[in-house]
């Protein structure tokens, strides 16, 4: 499945429109076997932008693709220059209440499983299991030669010490760990090679353009296959990679219900959209369930870094 370089997506006129009404959740959650897919839009909360949206970044800046990054040893200089100095903040970024939510539904045995389209680690941080990471994560670098893969910290380590006094004022982040930095500021940004075999090097995450790899696809099509609703939490699902599974839930005739604050692509599958910050609503969800968010796990969290998976 390749990823469609698609940035933009307009609602239509016949979208149903969104509600405040949680009870629909609330009612598939009791009844358990729930999928949840999520995106960026649960992570904003945690200080991680989304693309979309009113403030989406988007709006002045255009995401890596796979065929810029391969054909262009200056798109690979501005792509690690900016991504290394985002990841100094998007590495330091911490669950919010959403993702301490979902966890605790978790716990509770209520969701079959977790599809994110993000790429931050926040799920796992706050303690989600078994998350599948649809487009990767920026915590691992794979080589585009010998198909090694490395922990990030290792390669932010070395890019500091081959860069040193590299210390842009970047205008803002963005959902990929992307920083937005000019040429000027990029300037002569030293690019570093595969420590085995000196190949290219290249975060493991799903560029716009490239393709999700297959056996990924079908663990997602499975766990559709076998939840009994699917929720969508913080996604626009304005990529085909992300739609595909609401298309494929309600083929299934599954329920679909979709949390954000924003028309979907998929809205016209879903049972309803609820208009509604994440942190807020799912926080919401599990007080009527009776599941209480690990407030201890919360205050120790806020403390500290996410957990990384090890690379």
């Amino acid at each position: 499945m390749r990823m469609r370089p698609t940035l933009s997506w307009t609602p239509t006129a016949d979208l149903p429109p969104g509600t405040t009404d949680l009870e629909p959740v609330a009612d598939a959650l009791r009844t358990g076997g729930v999928l949840v897919l999520s995106g960026a839009g649960i992570s904003t909360e945690s200080g991680i932008p989304d693309y979309r949206g009113e403030d989406g970044s988007l709006s002045r800046h255009t995401p890596m693709t796979y065929q810029d990054f391969t054909a262009s040893a200056q798109a690979r200089r501005r792509y690690w220059a900016r991504s290394h100095l985002g990841w100094r903040t998007f590495g330091r970024a911490r669950p919010n209440a959403g993702h301490r939510a979902l966890a605790a539904l978790g716990r509770h045995g209520l969701l079959s499983g977790v599809i994110t389209q993000n790429v931050d680690g926040l799920h796992q941080a706050a303690g989600s299991e078994g998350v599948v990471e649809l487009h990767g994560s920026l915590d691992r670098v794979v080589c585009l030669s010998c198909s090694a893969f490395s922990p990030r910290r290792e390669l932010a380590r070395r890019l500091e010490q081959a860069n040193a006094g590299f210390e842009p004022v970047a205008a803002g982040l963005n959902p990929d760990g992307d920083a937005d930095l000019t040429d000027e500021q990029v300037g002569d940004f030293r690019v570093l090679p595969c420590t085995i075999c000196g190949g290219i090097l290249k975060p493991d995450v799903v560029f716009f353009g490239e393709a999700v790899p297959p056996q990924r696809v079908e663990v997602c099509r499975t766990l559709v296959r076998e939840a009994a609703s699917l929720l969508v939490l913080g996604s626009s699902l304005t990529v085909m990679s992300g739609l595909r599974f609401v298309r494929q839930a309600a083929q299934a005739g599954k329920p679909v219900l979709i949390v954000n604050r924003d028309p979907t692509r998929g809205d016209l599958h879903a049972l309803t959209r609820v208009a509604l910050p994440l942190g807020t609503a799912l926080t919401t969800v599990a007080e009527r369930l009776g599941i209480p968010v690990d407030g201890e796990a919360a205050r120790r969290l806020d403390g500290e870094a996410p957990r990384r998976r090890p690379g």
